[in-house]
């Protein structure tokens, strides 16, 4: 079946999770997080998709900010900074406001323009999703955000992928759903959805049941990708 809807993972697919620990670096007055932001950055995005699953499987959903505020705490705390509040106020601000990738507008005024559904699929709460969007400048291109909120619990769970197919009244292999993720993109695939995971680093495959159908370096040919399917 023809493509109809592509979706978009947010968080590392069309925004760049570093940015918010890269840019408050730059800031006067940062001190050590000059230093280690890379490490900080990496250790607060592992911890928060931890955190994400170690939710889901126990039933104890809280919001995807939560699972953010948590997951800083945890990274601050490794790299020996935990007692500085103004920086964490200042880290945790900078993730609503994380740019997106370059190519990101190009890639989605090109799928809108070719008459496809085009909307997000995130663990994120609705408000910070919308605060990232707003930030990108990219909502013109989006029919909607969605969030696991819907459902209360996170992906890879199936009842996410599902929010998709209720929304625009398509059927699984209707939908393109592209991620930054490994998981999430095998987790999409096994739902039924044509996916392409964006391997912006370089990293293995996951060893998981549902590979993804096409693996990318970045969303140039996210377009290209949907009108061939």
């Amino acid at each position: 079946m023809p493509i109809t809807t592509c979706v978009f993972d947010a968080y590392g697919t069309l925004f760049d999770v570093a940015a918010a620990a890269r840019e408050a670096a730059s800031e006067p007055g940062t001190g050590k997080l000059a230093e280690v932001w890379p490490r900080l950055a990496a250790d607060w995005r592992r911890k928060q998709l931890e955190y994400s699953w170690l939710r889901a499987i126990t039933g104890e959903h809280v919001s995807f900010w939560q699972v953010t505020q948590d997951g800083l705490d945890w990274a601050l705390e490794a790299q020996g900074i935990a007692g500085d509040a103004d920086l964490r106020e200042r880290l945790l601000a900078l993730y609503w406001e994380l740019s997106a990738y370059p190519e990101v507008p190009g890639v989605l005024a090109a799928l809108k323009s070719s008459g496809l559904n085009v909307a997000i699929l995130s663990n994120g709460s609705p408000d910070m999703l919308q605060g990232a969007v707003d930030s990108a400048g990219i909502g013109e291109f989006l029919d909607d955000i969605l969030s696991v909120e819907s459902v209360g619990i996170f992906k890879p769970a199936a009842p996410v992928y599902d929010i998709v197919t209720k929304r625009f009244n398509c059927p699984r292999d209707a939908v393109l759903f592209v991620s930054s993720n490994g998981w999430d993109a095998s987790g999409a695939a096994g739902f039924g959805f044509f996916t392409a995971w964006v391997n912006r680093a370089g990293e293995p495959m996951d060893r998981l049941g549902h590979p993804p159908h096409e693996m990318i370096t970045d969303l140039t040919s996210i377009p290209d990708i949907a009108s061939a399917i």
